[in-house]
């Protein structure tokens, strides 16, 4: 399969880029990496690793670079020799299966609909991150593509989280649920009111109603809501997550006794920070897109692009696309009989 990846997205690229990129060839050897960025740079970097001659790896020319505080749309349009620009441009073009990039969200938003578009049938994409929990990760959508959405947005949601989970996670049956602020089907706003009985009438295995409570609660494989709501769930969770290991890192190192505490704790604090850490799901997918696009976080670092690179492969080995295809086709179908 063909990876194309934006080499000059992110905080630290290209150098965690390519060193990621590096380590991921030398543990699987089923991808070709498509490089897109300034060359010289890129070259650089690739000498660094051994990778200068190497066949697996080619570079398209982008001398230009989209910042995160430049408005999407005018940069996407502008800067038509950008690196992200140009790794959409081979995605539209059919010569790369999946994308991955960790450059600005919005412009990889606005640049994978214009230039790459929705799959046919598609009426809005989302931004889909992987969510971890006490028991097995969800997947959350949408969580920030989509801020305003109509109620027959979140049944397509629904479809397309659930082929992410099947083909990616190896979930066979995904349960999804509708966020809301009460079980009962008539509870919540005009919008989940409306999307519940949409949802119900899906072919997916929709389990109802999802309080806040429960979202973390690993009953769920998908869930699914807006986009602002989504992004405040996501945000509001990193941010707790943060504040509960500050203070807990506070408590145990108050005393001496609270000291040899900690560090008999040690492995197991270990073990629910890895849980945690996003570096270990690679990126949040885009779904929706015609061709697999994986968002890293802007922060990534070489391990993060290792991650975002194996969730890239699983994506196109699962079919994630296809399926996402079919599901809204049958949807549509379903709808028209209606």
């Amino acid at each position: 399969m063909k990876l194309v990846i934006d080499a000059f997205g992110g905080d630290n690229s290209p150098a965690a880029v390519i060193e990621g990129v590096s380590a991921a060839l030398r543990e699987w050897d089923d991808f070709d990496a498509i490089l897109t960025g300034d060359e010289q740079r890129i070259a650089e970097e690739l000498e660094k690793h051994g990778l200068t001659n190497d066949p697996r790896v080619k570079v398209v020319h982008a001398p230009q670079v989209i910042t995160c505080d430049e408005q999407p749309t005018v940069a996407v349009k502008r800067k038509k020799d950008s690196s992200l620009v140009a790794a959409m441009n081979v995605m539209a073009a059919h010569e790369a299966d999946c994308l991955i990039s960790a450059g600005s969200t919005g412009a990889v938003l606005t640049a994978a609909t214009l230039i790459v578009r929705r799959i046919p049938g598609v009426k809005r994409p989302a931004l889909a991150p992987v969510m971890p929990t006490a028991g097995k990760p969800f997947l959350l959508l949408d969580c920030g593509a989509n801020s305003d959405c109509k109620p027959e947005y979140l049944p397509q949601f629904a479809v397309m989280g659930a082929a992410y989970m099947q083909g990616v996670m190896g979930v066979e049956n995904p349960r999804v649920g509708l966020v809301n602020n009460g079980e009962e089907e008539a509870k919540g706003s005009e919008l989940t009111k409306a999307a519940y009985a949409l949802l119900k009438e899906t072919e997916v295995n929709f389990a109802g109603n999802c309080e806040g409570r429960e979202i973390f609660s690993g009953e769920y494989d998908v869930i699914v809501t807006d986009g602002f709501t989504g992004n405040v769930i996501l945000k509001e969770a990193e941010g707790l997550a943060s504040a509960l290991f500050k203070m807990l890192k506070r408590g145990l190192y108050s005393s001496f006794r609270t000291k040899l505490g900690a560090a008999l704790a040690k492995p197991a604090f270990k073990s629910v920070k890895k849980t945690m850490d996003y570096t270990e799901y690679g990126g949040a997918p885009l779904l929706g897109i015609n061709g697999g696009i994986i968002k890293a976080h802007g922060s990534s670092d070489a391990k993060a692009f290792v991650n975002a690179i194996r969730q890239a492969r699983l994506y196109v080995m699962g079919g994630v696309t296809e399926k996402i295809a079919r599901g809204i086709s049958a949807l549509a179908a379903a709808e028209s009989n209606d």
